[in-house]
């Protein structure tokens, strides 16, 4: 199994330079521009820190499921989800922006079972790096369903 990077490496600090400069693409532009990462969509989803009570937004891709919208809780490192899932999960409910300035409320869930098994390769095949991230890690990836409230 391979490694990721470290948290404090240079590809890290590239990272969440793009996702900052990503997020005012997508609000100046209502998803124009940033609203894709390669040939996937982005939505922005709001979440509160659990710890700071800070308001905290996260651009992420997304599968449009229907009435449903589906992200993936990948990036967190190799034995813990990331920081988002974690506020978004305390949460009863939240906003998403989505490209064209459509915001929708939501609420999240985890999808498990048949629902997850049939969801994960349709993720992977429209972002690719989740399927080589999910080398990186023991975990099971979540799959997060955000249904309309």
């Amino acid at each position: 199994m391979q490694k990721p990077p470290p948290a404090d490496s240079p590809f890290w600090k590239l990272f969440h330079l793009a996702t900052r400069v990503n997020l005012l693409l997508f609000r100046a532009t209502k998803g124009k521009v940033g609203g894709r990462l390669g040939s996937s969509p982005v939505l922005v989803l709001h979440h509160v820190g659990r710890k700071s009570g800070q308001a905290r937004v996260s651009p992420l891709n997304y599968l449009d499921d229907a009435a449903n919208l589906v992200v993936v809780a990948s990036k967190g490192g190799t034995d813990a989800n990331p920081a988002w899932f974690h506020n978004l999960m305390a949460m009863d409910s939240t906003q998403v922006e989505l490209p064209g300035g459509e915001k929708r409320r939501v609420r999240p869930r985890v999808a498990e079972g048949e629902e997850r098994d049939a969801l994960w390769p349709r993720l992977v095949e429209m972002y690719k790096p989740y399927e080589e991230y999910a080398s990186f890690t023991e975990r099971r990836i979540p799959v997060v369903v955000l249904e309309p409230v």
